[in-house]
């Protein structure tokens, strides 16, 4: 597992008005920028979040230039957080799971899923295991809508990760991989 990254904040769109560089995890954005509205990835993944300490909405960045965030995320605020995604070279591996606390039907996921429904005969997941690589959960099908970030480690409650009051479900999920399109 290799980090490398490289994420420029701006101030404004369309890569105006005052910038951050960073090539690390920034749990709060607005101590270096009284905003943040249009980015570019120079290297690397990063995830962004639309509130501080790694919270709110969420979307993966990839090596590319976002002038308008609200155009492309569709978060309703500025990115005010970011999380580094590490590279993973090994297998990928995580254990899904039907109910909460890795309850009812087990599957075991080792590649991305357009649909969980179609492929597993789940609904959604509501728990989960990621053993090896590091995942991004879609809440529909076919990679769309909110995503979350998931590293390794256990997720006994996927529907409180929502982004406030609101619970998620998820219904995809995609490996993060250097080559994966997002």
């Amino acid at each position: 597992m290799t980090m490398n990254g490289k994420i420029i904040f701006y101030e404004d769109r369309n890569f105006q008005g005052r910038s951050y560089e960073c090539n690390s995890d920034c749990s709060e954005i607005s101590s270096h920028l009284a905003r943040c509205n249009s980015c570019r990835v120079e290297s690397g993944m990063f995830m962004v979040y639309d509130r501080p300490n790694f919270t709110g909405h969420q979307y993966l960045l990839r090596r590319g230039e976002y002038p308008e965030y609200q155009r492309m995320m569709g978060f309703n605020d500025c990115i005010r957080s970011c999380r580094m995604i590490p590279q993973h070279s090994g297998q990928f591996r995580m254990r899904i799971y039907e109910r909460e606390n890795f309850g009812g039907q087990m599957h075991e996921a080792i590649d991305d899923c357009d649909s969980i429904q179609e492929r597993y005969r789940m609904p959604e997941i509501q728990s989960c295991n990621v053993m090896e690589g590091h995942w991004v959960m879609y809440e529909q099908p076919h990679f769309r809508g909110r995503q979350i970030y998931l590293r390794p480690g256990e997720y006994r409650n996927l529907r409180e990760m929502g982004t406030g009051n609101e619970e998620m479900s998820f219904r995809s999920m995609r490996r993060i991989t250097s080559d994966a399109a997002f």
